[in-house]
């Protein structure tokens, strides 16, 4: 187990040095910071001069990378320009708005699209099934942008029963994460029927069914267990998807979170607060991966054994 865990931390040490040398060096390709602070025509040019050597923009690409990984390797995660304060801070005075909407999402999607998915298989062709697959076909095909405009537009705009934006009560929190639970919902529910479904056509199954055993018993003691890996696989890939939604949907909803940030980062150019979110989301991601992949290893000891999904698959 030990080697295990060392190896997947291994691994998730090496993604997190290829983000950080991704999104170097591609925001150094979107041009020089101080154009988007200074008006050439009007400010002096020994004023651009000293701003692009306070930050270090007048030294080769090489050496301000060089330096800035001997600086994260120090804890030192650079300075935001906007806010002349550590990037880090700015970031996590954005950080528990973001969590906010995104740990009820990810409760609320798991809970919705796992009951949806369960009640599908168990009644599969059946009009409930055939209901639940249509709408979770329409929740993920329909982009996060268009539902959050659309979920806006009838419930702040038309019904007026929720505000269009804003951070100040709970109701503004309601728009948002019903946005991104409806799409993670429609996606897990589809993977928990497939994977409820092939579980459901198992000999070990019907065995006990023929036995007397209750339906509600082989469900939660045969069926939901043998049907868990691939339920966990989802979630993995899902928290890539909701943290991309968490920007388009604070963007919409005026939601003051990371999301938002980062886009107004990246219009500025603040590189080091730019930085700061990618590494963070880069780490969530990894955090995730490497969660699933130790859940793996508790739900079949055969998978750890064989150093992990791709091994067992």
């Amino acid at each position: 187990m030990l080697q295990f865990v060392l190896t997947r931390l291994l691994r998730a040490l090496v993604t997190l040095f290829i983000i950080i040398t991704f999104a170097f060096f591609v925001l150094r390709l979107a041009g020089d910071p101080a154009s988007r602070f200074f008006d050439p025509s009007q400010t002096p040019p020994e004023v651009i001069a000293a701003f692009r050597r306070q930050w270090g923009l007048d030294q080769p690409v090489w050496v301000q990378f060089y330096r800035y990984v001997i600086a994260v390797l120090h804890g030192d995660l650079g300075n935001s320009m906007r806010e002349n304060r550590s990037a880090v801070e700015t970031v996590l005075s954005k950080l528990p708005a973001t969590l906010a909407i995104m740990v009820p999402t990810l409760i609320i999607k798991t809970i919705l699209g796992i009951a949806a998915g369960v009640t599908a298989a168990l009644h599969r062709n059946s009009f409930f099934d055939r209901m639940i697959m249509s709408l979770s076909v329409l929740g993920f095909t329909v982009p996060t942008f268009v539902l959050a405009l659309v979920l806006a537009l009838i419930f702040a705009v038309q019904l007026r029963w929720l505000p269009s934006g804003g951070y100040s009560t709970m109701s503004h929190m309601i728009l948002p994460i019903a946005t991104l639970s409806i799409a993670g919902a429609a996606v897990i529910a589809r993977y928990a029927r497939s994977a409820m479904i092939e579980v459901l056509g198992r000999p070990f199954v019907r065995t006990a069914a023929a036995k007397g055993v209750r339906s509600s018993e082989v469900v939660t003691r045969h069926v939901l267990p043998n049907a868990a890996v691939p339920i966990v696989t989802i979630f993995g890939f899902m928290m890539g998807s909701l943290v991309g939604g968490s920007v388009i949907v604070e963007t919409v909803f005026s939601w003051p979170g990371i999301g938002r940030l980062l886009v107004a980062s990246v219009q500025a150019r603040d590189l080091a607060v730019v930085q700061v979110i990618l590494l963070l989301i880069g780490a969530l991601m990894v955090l995730s991966n490497l969660v699933v992949d130790l859940l793996y290893g508790l739900i079949d000891p055969r998978m750890r054994s064989r150093g992990g999904r791709a091994e067992a698959a």
